[in-house]
């Protein structure tokens, strides 16, 4: 395998401090530079890290230029839930970031950018059950309509500069190493670390909404399985679906209370919920199983059972 240097931007976030491992057991530790705007605290790890942010395009072209960078993950944006509380802010660093990250991939050659999306990018004209992977795109929220834009200017970076770049529109990824971060689907994180603390919950969606869902396993497992594959495998220049499993709030509960029986849940919806309405409950992620061979590995079942077993040594509860 060719030598990279890979900068990862957001990487104190929930996908970069899991991902900045996996790459460095492909590429090296010495190959991959952490960046993010806040100072890492009890972030184990013996990678470079450096202070940038991400609407800073002269310091990242020196830092690019600093460690001969052939490859930037550009992982830094403010999410769902946050981003209704600030939209303006989260517009500026949403679209300023990923243009500044494409404008310094293009200006020095990079091989390959990674720039996530998510499923935020559809709306409430979208079909909700097994949305395609071409579709009606009409998002409701500063998250989703940033996303849907830097999609496009990663498409239009391709084409009109044969810049390398390559996305994936999560669902929500769920993780025991990372804390929820502000997202409309981090009550799927949320819910375990109650179930093993204090076994309540009070949930900020109604008990039925289904929505799509990924173990972070899996979310790491097809971001490098896309940036691996050859270009010529890779047709969708947007962002491709990605799907693994959908459940709802009561689904999940479930499969907690084979573990932790006396795990109780309520239920109070807030302004996250009209989030959650617009949607979809399932993807179809078909066309990146076409392209690049994605499937997934975790059912609801085998996530549930993984995530309360390493919950347990981060806190102290029975019945597991």
């Amino acid at each position: 395998m060719p030598t990279e240097t890979i900068l990862i931007t957001g990487a104190l976030g929930q996908i970069g401090t899991e991902l900045s491992t996996h790459l460095a057991d492909v590429y090296g530790k010495q190959n991959i530079i952490l960046t993010d705007l806040r100072q890492p605290e009890n972030f184990e790890t013996d990678l470079t890290f450096e202070s940038l942010n991400v609407m800073d395009a002269k310091k990242l072209g020196i830092l690019v230029d600093k460690y001969k960078v052939t490859q930037i993950y550009h992982l830094a944006a403010v999410l769902s839930a946050s981003g209704e509380q600030d939209p303006l802010f989260a517009w500026q660093i949403n679209m300023e970031g990923v243009l500044n990250v494409l404008g310094v991939g293009k200006e020095k050659n990079l091989n390959k950018i990674y720039y996530p999306s998510t499923i935020a990018v559809f709306g409430l004209d979208t079909p909700k059950t097994n949305t395609p992977q071409n579709t009606i795109m009409n998002p409701n929220t500063v998250y989703g309509i940033s996303k849907l834009a830097g999609e496009r200017w990663a498409e239009y970076y391709f084409k009109k500069y044969n810049l390398d770049v390559r996305s994936l529109r999560y669902p929500g990824i769920i993780s025991y190493k990372t804390p929820p971060g502000g997202g409309t689907t981090d009550y799927a994180i949320d819910i375990f670390y109650h179930a093993a603390e204090e076994k309540k919950y009070e949930c900020f969606l109604t008990e039925n909404t289904q929505l799509p869902m990924m173990y972070m396993p899996d979310a790491i497992r097809a971001t490098l399985e896309l940036m691996e594959s050859p270009a010529e495998n890779i047709k969708v220049r947007s962002a491709y679906n990605l799907s693994a499993i959908s459940f709802s709030p009561k689904e999940v509960t479930k499969a907690i209370q084979t573990h932790i029986p006396n795990f109780k849940v309520s239920y109070k919806p807030d302004f996250r919920q009209a989030i959650a309405d617009s949607w979809p409950m399932s993807i179809d992620s078909s066309v990146a199983t076409r392209d690049w061979g994605w499937n997934f590995e975790y059912t609801l079942e085998k996530m549930t059972e993984d995530m309360l077993v390493n919950l347990k040594n981060k806190v102290d509860f029975d019945n597991i």
